[in-house]
This record gives structure tokens, C-alpha cells and sequence, in this order.
């Protein structure tokens, strides 16, 4: 095993078992036990799919904080704010809508930060990622929009985008 690959897997590991313990609020010995056992059996099969380069890259106590932050503070926010503009075009007795797909593009160069990018979008209400394509060395983002705001795409961008990709970019750079 090369000591790379061995440094993924214990990358992995460490941080699948940080989170099954964070959702699953497992203190009793024998849940932590079968926890860590399940957490190397699912970082040996994965760690090649999740890390490339830098193994312990999100244990840089900046780019964790950011993660964190982006994780229980930014995305919860426009989480909220999509979902109370869906409500209010779906309780509007008009149904104010004007669906179209949008071209945004984006700053973003790192192939994680560009799908972290793309679920968290697909997450919130009312739109969905479609494809994420380089044109001249630029990313580009196709999106489906329950409601298209401008005909400007920079500024539909900014609309749907949000405060999400500069979070983004403060972890993947």
C-alpha cells in the first residue's frame, strides 16, 4: 500500500467517523466500536474516490472552520431564503413564475468545489443543477429556475448563487 493511499484511508476514516458521530450521537463503547470499524471499511473502499491530492486538505484548521461555517451557517441561510420564495410563489394566488434555464458562470477551478457547488444549488428549492461545462477555460453552470429573476446572466448568478460560491472557494482553493 502506498503511504499516499494510506494517508487517503486514514484521511477518510477519520472524517467519516467524526460525522457518524455528529449525526448519530453514538457514546456508548460498543456503538463507537462498530462506528469506527464500519467508518475503515467504507474509507478503504472510498478513499481513492475522495481524495486526489492533499489527504488531511480539510484538516487545515482554515479551511475546516470554513467548512463548518459554510456547513451550519451559510447554507441553512439560503436554504431558508429559497425556500420561503418558493412558498410565496407557490401560495400566490396568481403563481407568479417564469421557468427557464439559466447560464451562470462561475469562478470556481476545483473539480470539489464545483460539485459542492452544484448539489447545494440542486439542494435549495426551486432549482436544479443541470450540467457544469468549460467553455475557454471558464466553468459554467446550466441551471433550471422555477423562476428567472433578469435576462442578464451574471446577475441571475448572483441571484442563485448567492453568498454560497465565495464560501465555497474559501475551502477548495
Amino acid at each position: 500500500m502506498k503511504k499516499n493511499h494510506f494517508l487517503a484511508v486514514i484521511s477518510t476514516f477519520i472524517l467519516c467517523y467524526i460525522i457518524l458521530i455528529l449525526f448519530t450521537f453514538a457514546f456508548s463503547f460498543e456503538e463507537l466500536l462498530i462506528g469506527a470499524i464500519v467508518s475503515y471499511i467504507v474509507a478503504l473502499f472510498t478513499a481513492s474516490f475522495f481524495i486526489h491530492d492533499t489527504p488531511f486538505y480539510l484538516f487545515n484548521p482554515s479551511k475546516f472552520v470554513a467548512l463548518i461555517k459554510y456547513v451550519f451557517v451559510i447554507f441553512p441561510k439560503e436554504l431558508w431564503k429559497a425556500n420561503v420564495d418558493v412558498a410565496k410563489c407557490a401560495l400566490s394566488p396568481s403563481l407568479p413564475v417564469n421557468p427557464g434555464i439559466v447560464k451562470i458562470p462561475s469562478n470556481l477551478k476545483s473539480e470539489y468545489a464545483l460539485s459542492m457547488l452544484a448539489n447545494s444549488i440542486t439542494l435549495t428549492p426551486g432549482t436544479i443543477t443541470m450540467d457544469v461545462a468549460e467553455d475557454r477555460g471558464k466553468n459554467y453552470y446550466y441551471i433550471h429556475c422555477i423562476d428567472v429573476a433578469t435576462t442578464n446572466n451574471v446577475k441571475d448568478g448572483e441571484i442563485i448563487k448567492g453568498t454560497l460560491e465565495n464560501c465555497i472557494g474559501r475551502i477548495w482553493k
